[in-house]
C-alpha cells in the first residue's frame, strides 16, 4: 500500500486540488449534488465540539500524505504543509461569499492532522508494521 502511494504521488496532489475546490467554492458543491441545494451541507456524523466532516477529511488527506511521502525531509515538509493548509483554507472562508469561518471547522482540520501525526509517531516508535 505504501509503495502504491509513493509511486503515485499524483493521487495526493489530485485530492489536494479537489479539496481546495470544495473548500473555496462559494456554497456547498456536495450539497448541490446530493440535495440539489447549494446551501445544504451533507453531514457524515453529528458534530462533537469540532466539525466531524472537517476532521474526517483531514484524517484522510493526512493519511494519504504519510503513505505518499516517507523520507525524513518530506515528512517534515508534509507536516508543515498540512498544518498551514488546514489553517489557511479555513481563513479563506472569511472572504468567500456564502461561506463562514468557524472555529469548530478549524479545530476539526487541525485535530485531524494532529491525530494522524501522533499515530505515525507511535507506529515509528514501536516499529509496528516493520519486518
Amino acid at each position: 500500500m505504501i509503495k502504491f502511494f509513493s509511486r503515485n504521488k499524483i493521487i495526493f496532489y489530485t485530492i489536494n486540488f479537489l479539496l481546495v475546490i470544495l473548500y473555496l467554492y462559494p456554497g456547498s458543491l456536495l450539497g448541490l449534488v446530493i440535495y440539489d441545494d447549494i446551501k445544504s451541507q451533507p453531514q457524515i456524523t453529528v458534530d462533537f465540539v469540532i466539525s466531524s466532516n472537517h476532521f474526517y477529511v483531514f484524517v484522510l488527506i493526512s493519511t494519504i500524505g504519510f503513505l505518499t511521502f516517507n523520507k525524513s525531509k518530506q515528512i517534515i515538509c508534509l507536516i508543515v504543509y498540512l498544518i498551514l493548509f488546514s489553517i489557511i483554507i479555513e481563513i479563506f472562508h472569511l472572504i468567500i461569499p456564502n461561506r463562514s469561518f468557524q472555529w469548530s471547522d478549524l479545530f476539526g482540520n487541525l485535530f485531524g492532522v494532529i491525530i494522524v501525526i501522533l499515530i505515525k509517531k507511535i507506529i515509528n516508535k514501536y516499529e509496528i508494521f516493520k519486518k
